[in-house]
């Protein structure tokens, strides 16, 4: 049992797994102090306050944190635009370059009426026997 699971720990997968989750946490400090530092100030400057988290409201007692929230959100909305840029649209990039895979031709074609796939050669639909012109 030792031995599978020195194996699974060895597969690449776990390990790239390991360093992405670092790299993400790490990323993700990186970001909210460029949010705290830059973006949040420049929001404030049409109005009075350099942080949205001392925004909160109470009911019976309990304090509701929104600007916390808003917070949270701005520094999510700048992690998923900084990954998509930065690491999404250049590997894809990167893959559709490497595609070396010839296109394939279709050998079916749909039917008018039912959408069913049939041969490029059909004159009449096996599914629905619509002629096909």
């Amino acid at each position: 049992m030792l031995k599978d699971f020195k194996a699974f720990i060895l597969r690449g997968n776990v390990v790239d797994l390991a360093i992405g989750v670092a790299i993400g946490a790490a990323f993700t400090a990186v970001v909210g102090a460029f949010t705290t530092g830059i973006i949040t100030p420049l929001l404030a400057i049409p109005g009075d306050s350099a942080s949205f988290s001392h925004f909160d409201f109470t009911i019976s007692g309990a304090t509701f944190a929104y600007g916390l929230v808003i917070d949270a959100l701005i520094n999510f909305l700048i992690v998923a635009a900084a990954l998509f840029f930065f690491v999404v649209v250049p590997v894809n990039k990167l893959m559709a370059r490497r595609k070396t895979e010839p296109e394939v031709e279709s050998t079916t074609k749909d039917c008018p009426e039912c959408l069913s796939s049939i041969p490029l050669a059909a004159r009449r639909c096996a599914f629905c026997t619509a002629s096909i012109g």
